[in-house]
């Protein structure tokens, strides 16, 4: 049986035992055969919209389980899925903008699974603005390391209505929400420390410098306040 890398794992973790699932962008195909070959998936759904990436997944499932014919297919984002045709839905290891601009081509077929899992590996402040305004319910937050970097999985529901916010997309109560308090784990204070730091180095250089403004310092400033509050509240 495949054995998965952390993140991956914690991926599986959300899909319950006889959901089945899509998993875009497969790449080697390990995380859809670790669900079918281990009983909790009953069917799973390769897909990629690179050839040699596909043929790494396919080669994978014949080494792995030459007598068992798995469904791969080439093409983009959801497009070559149909409405309802998995329970699940995964997209991982992509930047946080494609994934917004994969689920943005279809949104009534995006809404027709009944759960997504997202990990995106940045600007996943934006794809919290887009979920939200598009109809979408994060329900569970998961925080992984995979190396030096620490990973966010999202698991997201459709709703049937949007959840319009006043705030804008480039706030940073999307990028590091309450809700990370709500599903604190054992990486959570790690995680926002480091991000603190990444924001007090910022400020510096900005106040080493000629060419930026008092409200530019301000709004800097209010980053790192809120993520401190976060830290105070875990």
């Amino acid at each position: 049986m495949i054995r998965l890398s952390d993140r991956l794992q914690i991926i599986a973790d959300q899909i319950k035992k006889g959901e089945t699932v899509a998993d875009i962008g497969t790449d080697h195909g390990f995380l859809p055969i670790f669900l079918w070959e281990s009983g909790i998936s009953p069917r799973v759904i390769m897909t990629d919209i690179s050839p040699g990436s596909l043929k790494k997944a396919e080669e994978n499932c014949i080494r792995l389980h030459p007598d068992t014919q798995f469904d791969l297919r080439l093409g983009s984002g959801i497009e070559v899925l149909d409405c309802e045709e998995t329970d699940c839905l995964v997209i991982a290891g992509m930047g946080g903008i494609l994934i917004t601009e994969i689920l943005g081509k279809d949104i009534k077929k995006a809404q027709s699974f009944r759960k997504m899992i997202l990990q995106p590996r940045n600007n996943i402040g934006l794809l919290r603005y887009w979920l939200y305004n598009n109809g979408f319910s994060i329900c569970n937050e998961q925080l992984v390391r995979e190396g030096k970097y620490i990973c966010e999985i999202l698991t997201v529901l459709p709703k049937e209505m949007a959840v319009a916010r006043n705030l804008g997309p480039d706030r940073i109560e999307y990028e590091y929400p309450h809700t990370l308090i709500k599903f604190a784990g054992p990486l959570t204070r790690e995680y926002l420390c480091n991000k603190l730091i990444i924001e007090k180095n910022i400020l510096h250089g900005m106040e080493a410098s000629d060419n930026i403004s008092y409200a530019d310092i301000r709004s800097r400033q209010y980053r790192i306040d809120y993520i401190r509050r976060l830290i105070e509240k875990l």
